[in-house]
């Protein structure tokens, strides 16, 4: 079985070879390790006491999925490929490309990058993990804002293709096919956006569906394990084959989507309406969650569940590699 990420070196642009990553909390220490198996040169720029021996151990932690999906240099020693530099500015002199995944605070970002514009290569491109700040409000203060883009990846970006591209007002167009064509090249899925929203695309609904969630099981509806046992059963696999409305143009029979919205609108509307009243997270509503949330992980540790939940995700994505090569046969 071929897997997507089959001789993706070479299509590696020649233009990045050299990629600083600021921040190396979980999400930037798994760009690491994807890029790193990817043969690329990373320089680590975090401030952090100890992020050298933090960011090496979960690589290593990381390496053998990466080696399970493909990466063409996942078993190859690392070496001087991965280098530790405290200094903003002398870590992203010599990058070709910059991915920041810092605070989710807009006057942090548009100091770095302020910082890291005057620095870098004049080529550099700047991309950002930020989750919910658009580019034109990062790039405000900027003098080269056409470099700047969103690369919002899904926890972890070493494993879950998806990298929404959200490029600002004055993104170049050239910034944005050079994002898409190097995400893509290290195994990644790059969605671009039509436009900037507040959270983006997947997180929007992520947030939409939890509001649900919660409010399920502070209605004593469900308990959180339950409620995970559900969608894990159905909505999660069924979204994992086709997206929601791939799934309810099937469902509508061979009238597709039409006859789905002619039959079971009028329902779904009557549930859009009955999901109008306030979710908050007060303290009553934290109380009950962290509660059951310590009743249904609390006998495993982080690492234990994060190797279940890897194996899961790596299995499905294995799986789905196959049907869709098979299905091109």
């Amino acid at each position: 079985m071929s897997n997507p990420t089959d001789s993706i070196r070479t299509q590696v642009p020649q233009r990045v070879q050299q990629v600083t990553v600021v921040g190396a909390g979980v999400i930037g220490a798994s760009w690491v390790a994807l890029f790193l198996a990817h043969g690329l040169r990373v320089c680590v720029s975090d401030p952090r006491e100890g992020v050298d021996a933090e960011v090496r151990d979960y690589v290593a932690r990381a390496m053998p999925t990466l080696a399970q999906l493909g990466a063409p240099q996942a078993n190859n020693e690392i070496g001087e490929r991965l280098r530790f530099e405290p200094d903003l500015e002398r870590a992203v002199a010599q990058a070709d490309q910059v991915q920041e995944n810092g605070p989710e605070r807009l006057d942090f970002k548009r100091q770095l990058w302020r910082r890291v514009e005057q620095a870098a290569p004049a080529g550099a491109l700047f991309l950002s993990s930020s989750s919910a700040l658009p580019a034109t409000d990062q790039a405000a203060e900027m003098a080269t804002p056409q470099r700047l883009l969103v690369g919002h990846p899904f926890n972890p970006p070493h494993i879950i293709p998806l990298v929404e591209v959200v490029p600002g007002k004055a993104t170049a167009p050239e910034s944005v096919q050079a994002a898409v064509d190097f995400y893509r090249a290290v195994g990644k899925v790059p969605q671009v956006l039509r436009k900037e929203v507040g959270g983006f695309v997947a997180n929007r609904l992520q947030s939409a569906i939890f509001r649900e969630c919660v409010a399920l099981v502070v209605g004593g509806v469900v308990t959180i394990d339950e409620l995970d046992e559900i969608v894990t059963n159905s909505v999660g696999l069924r979204w994992a084959a086709g997206g929601p409305f791939a799934s309810f143009h099937l469902g509508g029979g061979d009238g597709g989507l039409r006859s789905f919205v002619e039959q079971f609108g009028p329902g779904m509307e009557k549930r859009w309406a009955s999901m109008q009243r306030e979710v908050r997270f007060d303290e009553a509503t934290k109380k009950l969650l962290f509660e059951q949330a310590d009743a249904a992980y609390g006998q495993h540790t982080r690492a234990e569940l994060e190797a279940a939940r890897d194996a899961r995700q790596i299995a499905i994505l294995q799986a789905l590699t196959g049907v869709s090569d098979s299905s091109k046969g």
